[in-house]
């Protein structure tokens, strides 16, 4: 449901070596987003301590509209270029595509933010489908994602979906206990690198209360992680989610969290079928930006954890889920307050 890049793979460049390719993820001109960059630090940004990645979509994007003359479209793209936005990590090669990752975000003094998402039977079969064939090919590929960050620093945010569709049933029963089990190896084994940080999925402020949430996250081993996520790639505005965050902070321990702020400037879209609120709808804006200094103690960290400018599937005219938009993406950077 939440649409992604889902994937990383490698492509041997003569010479040279093994080049980072972002699977799924479009550059401007329709071939694969390329390496993140191996150059020096990146200047400081107040209360933003995350990599920006260089070479992503909206670089290039902005990039492609300047060559062209279009200077007020690459000046509303680098609305989104500027600002660090996390890297979804799938199921090719994690070891590498984690090391490369937060290798350059250490070159440029930065912490990467990572999503992890890859349980088995993910999004339900629905635009996201897909995920590890089963739960031992999920463990491999998790020592590799840990391996591959090493010592360095990382905030990951662990499997958008998969604690929400244990609680509203969307996951078949009997992959329950799995899934639990899986979400729970996955925050201890994270937790052994020194400078990770975990935060589980836990849905946002329009589906499904903290009652309904708190038994399903202390299964999945919330109490190991440093805290939660909320509004991953949904548009609930951040005073709704910090309040439901905090609502469900009190059930869990007092955990902090952290809140998706990509697209949700205008808050959610509440015309049409409710069912499809989250699919690419019209009207929607950049949040605020990322940053750590949220004025509230409880709330770590804002983040744009959905890539905006990044389709949620083939809905309203969408490309499939992850693929580079650039007409949306202009719409979220133009609506902009």
């Amino acid at each position: 449901m939440y649409g992604s890049c889902t994937g990383l793979r490698w492509g041997a460049a003569a010479g040279v070596g093994a080049v980072l390719l972002l699977a799924g993820c479009s550059s401007p001109d329709g071939g694969e987003a390329g390496p993140p960059a191996a150059s020096g630090a990146q200047p400081p940004g107040k209360g933003a301590p995350y990599w920006v990645n260089p070479e992503g979509n909206a670089a290039r994007q902005a990039a492609a509209y300047a060559k062209d003359g279009a200077q007020g479209d690459a000046a509303l793209i680098r609305r989104i270029a500027e600002q660090p936005v996390a890297e979804w990590l799938g199921p090719d090669d994690p070891r590498a595509a984690a090391r490369k990752l937060t290798e350059a975000a250490e070159r440029a003094g930065r912490e990467a933010v990572l999503v992890l998402y890859n349980i088995p039977h993910r999004d339900c079969g629905q635009f996201s489908k897909g995920g590890a064939a089963d739960a031992d090919a999920y463990r491999t590929w998790l020592d590799g994602v840990a391996d591959g960050i090493g010592d360095r620093r990382a905030t990951v945010v662990l499997e958008p979906d998969a604690v929400l569709h244990l609680a509203d049933g969307c996951t078949p029963r009997k992959y329950h206990a799995e899934r639990y089990g899986l979400l729970k190896d996955a925050v201890d084994r994270l937790k052994r690198q020194p400078g990770t940080r975990v935060y589980v999925d836990a849905g946002n402020a329009g589906w499904q209360e903290p009652d309904a949430l708190f038994e399903p996250l202390r299964r999945a081993g919330i109490e190991a992680a440093d805290g939660f996520a909320v509004n991953v790639s949904n548009f609930r505005t951040t005073a709704e989610s910090t309040d439901f965050g905090k609502r469900l902070s009190a059930k869990v321990g007092g955990k902090p969290f952290v809140i998706d702020t990509s697209r949700n400037g205008n808050g959610p879209y509440e015309r049409g079928d409710p069912a499809e609120s989250w699919c690419n709808p019209p009207g929607r804006a950049l949040g605020e930006p990322p940053t750590t200094e949220t004025g509230d103690e409880l709330v770590d960290a804002y983040l744009w954890i959905k890539r905006p400018g990044e389709s949620d599937g083939e809905c309203r005219g969408g490309p499939k889920a992850g693929d580079w938009w650039p007409a949306y993406a202009l719409g979220l950077a133009r609506a902009k307050k």
